[in-house]
């Protein structure tokens, strides 16, 4: 039963919801993990103690920190200025993989992709650019700058606690990798849209945006930031001081407490919650220790095979599941943190593959499709599924 149930369960997560149902990702992972203790896999406590409370208070923390720079201004003030400072369309194609990527490698891409696609959207329509080539730079350069840290996406932070990998070490691995897929998803898009971005052509000044500014507020969230990226840096568990920043951050007269919760993704957090429980029943029944250190000697202990698992199970079920599946088989290999910075970069970079291989990617299509701006399936492909490999590629080269 408890395999069955594991099946069902990522069965769902990988189309996305239950046919003929309103059962979605989260509530899949929620069913699944109630069934686990409910036919006897785990038991109530085992459930409880299944769930990795330092992933889930590090993203809740993260989210909070991002909803302030995103109310306060700071998003949108940067979208303009960075529209100012670049005189070309190359240029600020440059500009929005660049900031993109950097923003996520610190702040959770999930979140990023929430906030940069109206941004971008609206400067592009001030400029009267076309605004495909530049919103599919937001997805592509998000997963790649999010490659770089513990900090960067949800199966990242899942990767930091069950590795042991320090931050410092984990950026210092693996921030070449990320580096050299922004400056590869510039010159793909680039060579995509030709007419575009090959040419001398200069922008107009954008005009002037409306929106809300609180430079209290901005200073006080930017301010927040950084000294919450120097304590990652100096060591501090990462979860405890994304959750200290991000309380410190709901003590303000400027904003609503109830605004920064509506930021917060919650169906996410339950998502990850149901997800630890399903994967901890698998591996109760089916994931003896034995058996995890037989399939890991299969081929799991060379890179390159072990990047292709990951990638593979990234796209057939998405990155977090993908991860989790993983974990207790890259447990058992001979050099497991080396195997953990493979993973994180190959189940990451492979998000990049198609236009669902990752949920900021559907962040993305939603928000521009809400805006009236289309991005199709070929489209995403043509650029996605080459910067895929050859990222891939680099990654295995420098690991």
């Amino acid at each position: 039963m408890a395999l069955v149930i594991f099946a069902a369960t990522y069965l769902v997560l990988a189309i996305g919801k239950l046919p003929f149902y309103r059962l979605d990702r989260a509530g899949a992972a929620l069913l699944g993990a109630s069934l686990m203790v409910g036919v006897g896999a785990l038991t109530l406590d085992q459930a409880y103690r299944a769930i990795d409370l330092n992933a889930i208070t590090l993203l809740l923390g993260m989210m909070i920190v991002v909803a302030n720079l995103r109310l306060s201004g700071v998003f949108r003030l940067a979208a303009d200025w960075l529209a100012t400072a670049a005189r070309r369309p190359i240029y600020l194609l440059s500009a929005i993989a660049v900031a993109t990527g950097l923003l996520s490698a610190f702040l959770v891409n999930d979140a990023i992709c929430i906030v940069m696609p109206p941004l971008v959207l609206d400067l592009l329509r001030r400029l009267e650019r076309d605004p495909v080539p530049y919103v599919l730079a937001i997805p592509l350069a998000s997963n790649i700058g999010s490659v770089a840290t513990i900090t960067g996406n949800p199966q990242n932070m899942i990767i930091g606690g069950a590795s042991g990998l320090s931050y410092s070490a984990f950026a210092g691995a693996l921030w070449p990798v990320a580096a050299a897929g922004v400056v590869l998803t510039i010159v793909f898009i680039a060579a995509a849209f030709p007419r575009e971005f090959l040419t001398r052509e200069t922008l107009a000044p954008p005009g002037a945006t409306r929106g809300a500014w609180h430079p209290a507020l901005a200073g006080k969230a930017l301010a927040t930031t950084a000294a919450m990226v120097i304590f990652f840096f100096a060591g501090v568990p990462a979860a405890k001081v994304a959750i200290i920043a991000g309380a410190l951050l709901l003590l303000t007269r400027r904003v609503k407490s109830q605004k920064v919760y509506r930021e917060i993704d919650w169906p996410l957090l339950l998502m990850f919650c149901g997800l630890f429980i399903v994967v901890a029943g698998f591996e109760a029944a089916a994931v003896t220790p034995e058996r995890a250190a037989e399939i890991g000697r299969l081929a799991l202990e060379k890179a390159p095979a072990l990047a292709l698992v990951a990638a593979t199970l990234s796209n057939l079920v998405s990155n977090v599941p993908a991860v989790l599946v993983l974990k207790p088989f890259v447990a058992s290999l001979s050099d497991p943190q080396r195997a953990w910075l493979v993973v994180a970069m190959a189940s990451t970079l492979a998000g990049n593959f198609t236009l669902v291989g990752s949920v900021a990617n559907l962040i993305v299509v939603e928000r521009a499709r809400a805006a009236g701006v289309s991005i199709g399936f070929w489209t995403y492909f043509r650029i996605g599924a080459p910067l895929t490999l050859v990222t891939i590629l680099i990654g295995l080269a420098i690991l």
